[in-house]
């Protein structure tokens, strides 16, 4: 009985909430952007800070991008039309993110690297949240 209230109260806490994991995400990948234009901007080159800044409204773009297709893919109520994802659709993110990319380095008012570590944000999310999970899992496992 402890055990089912314990999982009770972790869940209702929000740490195994997926949509506040979901939530949690977002919010990580907006700070790192945050932080690393807001560390970059004193000491390193505009387009530097340029590129921080695109990469991670990018990787932001893509994230809500692909967590809106795939929800509308695995919508199970009876009133949703079947959906129609098609890799024309799917590869079109990638052919967007990649053409910005291209314009922002060809025009030359963004580094390429610091374009490819903003997109890396969510990386540095899942990692934060994994983290996270793992501290939780551990501090809340049952004594043996």
């Amino acid at each position: 009985m402890s055990e089912i209230l314990r999982q009770k109260s972790h869940y209702t806490s929000g740490w195994g909430d997926p949509a506040a994991m979901e939530r949690r995400l977002v919010r990580t990948m907006c700070w790192t952007v945050v932080l690393m234009v807001a560390a970059s901007a004193p000491f390193a080159p505009w387009r530097v800070t340029t590129g921080l800044l695109l990469g991670g409204a990018l990787s932001l773009f893509n994230h809500q991008w692909l967590r809106t297709a795939i929800a509308a893919a695995f919508d199970t109520s009876a009133l949703a039309p079947r959906p129609r994802i098609s890799v024309a659709r799917y590869i079109l993110r990638y052919f967007i993110v990649a053409a910005t990319v291209a314009a922002a380095y060809t025009l030359d008012i963004a580094s390429i690297v610091a374009m490819l570590a903003g997109l890396c944000t969510f990386v540095v999310a899942v990692m934060l949240e994994a983290s996270v999970q793992t501290y939780f899992a551990i501090i809340h496992r049952e004594e043996n």
